[in-house]
């Protein structure tokens, strides 16, 4: 099974400084039908305006995956940690048992992030926050896990839950496959760029909720960039 959910019809807002759309129900935007999809909780497409960004507020149990897709986030937490993700690269942090951090856009032009919250196999422990680089061309017509809590992921960013959060990169007429066992689900979004999940077409920022899909194949219409989040 999979929905397409196209981004014409996602919630959203528009704070001026902050444009957003949301994937599931966030803040103002309220749909019964799409509170969470499995330990997916949130999936928020942000664009932040130049020289602004989200000050300092508190968050626990919750692992918060930024993606950032144009420009950069410049990261600071109540733990003294600070860091800067530019394009492409993924910044984790786990709230735990609760910290405060601010996300600032500090570049001359607008930042453009995928926001994911994925709910904790536990609550509380100690928070942490990490970053890293994943150049485009490493995952060039494949997927590369970028953070997860799931054996074998050892080179991903950690998460404290049973998750992947992968990405993949595909020039167009290109396919990848991935498969999703038994029992778990998956979200998966162009960041740019047409795809073709198992036949049905996403055009970029579309979103498709995957459940009893065994093998997930991913043709590129024309070049792309692809997120997958799967979780039970």
């Amino acid at each position: 099974m999979i929905e397409k959910r196209p981004f014409a019809a996602l919630g959203g807002a528009d704070h001026g400084w902050l444009k957003a759309r949301h994937h599931f129900s966030f803040a103002n935007y309220y749909d019964p039908a799409r509170m969470s999809w499995g330990a997916l909780r949130v999936w928020n497409d942000d664009e932040i305006a130049p020289r602004s960004g989200f000050p300092p507020h508190p968050h626990a149990d919750m692992e918060i995956i930024t993606y950032v897709r144009e420009g950069a986030i410049t990261h600071q937490d109540s733990l003294g940690n600070e860091g800067r993700t530019e394009a492409g690269d993924v910044q984790v942090m786990s709230a735990g048992s609760g910290i405060r951090h601010a996300e600032y856009n500090l570049e001359p032009e607008a930042t453009r992030i995928f926001q994911i919250w994925i709910q904790p196999a536990q609550r509380g422990g100690e928070p942490t926050w990490g970053a890293r680089p994943f150049p485009k061309g490493d995952r060039a017509g494949r997927f590369v896990t970028l953070a997860s809590g799931l054996p074998g992921d050892d080179e991903a960013l950690p998460i404290r839950t049973e998750a992947r959060v992968a990405g993949a990169t595909l020039k167009a007429g290109e396919s990848t496959d991935y498969a999703l066992a038994a029992g778990r689900r998956a979200y998966l979004v162009p960041a740019v760029g047409s795809i073709e999940v198992n036949g049905m077409r996403l055009d970029a920022r579309d979103g498709a909720a995957i459940q009893d899909e065994a093998l997930i194949r991913i043709t590129a219409v024309e070049d792309a960039e692809v997120v997958l989040v799967d979780a039970t």
